[in-house]
């Protein structure tokens, strides 16, 4: 007799496998940490088998949790297509989100996934720029909902992490030891002034190195060990490194990760993608407490 697998179950499966644990899964979901583990094991003793390997302290897909991803991702994409199609979706139309380039990830492409699940007709433009600019495009109206990195909260604004600057520098370079400090930065980028006036106060003389309107420029020079960089704590690019000065350099200050929606919003499919953003930050949050 032929049995048929739970979908509600082989989505949070995915969930869980692309969140990398539960707890992120859960916020995606907007379910609880247990009914997502329920799901699972429900899963699990259908299938006869387990897909969650929990020995370790991150979760990880087992060899068979691994085959069923594939199959997985392929008929949850086919019943989505299938509900998008051929039923009565009001929600048409776009939504304009704008993200500072270094908190793009890792958030921004698991909400937009998750979003485009719950409302295939709409269309997500995403604007990578900097928080100046987007603060600007925002008040005009070109964005519906937009991210910020600020060292505080405009009235409407909702504060969703508060993160500390750090250095960073190439893997095992010497740049941050030189003197003065050769720095690189964006010529928009909010960070630069209040990383310089903190130098100024320890006294260490710096110049500036690098200065682009290109991150990527920004990101290969310092990779390249020419000069040093700020971001916010667990956004570091590839091919750079949290700098181990031991106090050579100045700490620096906590920055906010602000949510900013129109209102009124044009459509109930921006109030869900700003709840989704929240939700996500939320598990992040949850997940750095646990650690």
């Amino acid at each position: 007799m032929a049995r048929n697998l739970d979908l509600t179950a082989l989505r949070s499966f995915v969930a869980v496998a692309d969140a990398g644990g539960v707890t992120r899964a859960s916020g995606f979901l907007n379910l609880t940490q247990s009914a997502v583990s329920m799901q699972i094991k429900r899963l699990e003793d259908m299938l006869g088998v387990e897909v969650l390997d929990r020995s370790g302290r991150q979760v990880a897909l087992t060899a068979a949790g691994e085959q069923l991803l594939g199959y997985a991702r392929r008929m949850l994409a086919l019943n989505d297509e299938v509900m998008g199609r051929l039923t009565r979706d009001p929600h048409e139309g776009e939504v304009v989100l704008g993200v500072p380039h270094d908190i793009v990830y890792p958030v921004i492409p698991q909400v937009l996934q998750h979003f485009a699940r719950s409302f295939p007709r709409m269309k997500v433009s995403l604007i990578s720029s900097f928080t100046r600019v987007l603060k600007a495009q925002f008040g005009r109206g070109e964005c519906d909902i937009i991210l910020t990195t600020e060292d505080a909260v405009d009235p409407g604004g909702v504060t969703l992490a508060e993160l500390p600057l750090v250095w960073v520098g190439a893997p095992g370079g010497v740049a941050w030891k030189s003197r003065p400090l050769k720095l690189a930065y964006e010529h928009n980028c909010i960070f630069r002034q209040g990383v310089q006036a903190a130098l100024d106060r320890a006294g260490i003389a710096w110049q500036m190195a690098v200065e682009s309107d290109s991150t990527r420029t920004i990101e290969a020079s310092v990779s390249a060990d020419l000069a040093v960089h700020t971001v916010l704590a667990g956004s570091e690019p590839p091919y750079v490194e949290r700098i181990s000065h031991g106090g050579a350099l100045p700490e620096l200050q906590r920055m906010k990760v602000n949510l900013y929606v129109a209102d009124p919003a044009h459509s109930p499919a921006v109030l869900e993608m700003a709840a989704m953003i929240q939700r996500a930050y939320q598990a992040r949050g949850a997940v750095r407490a646990a650690g």
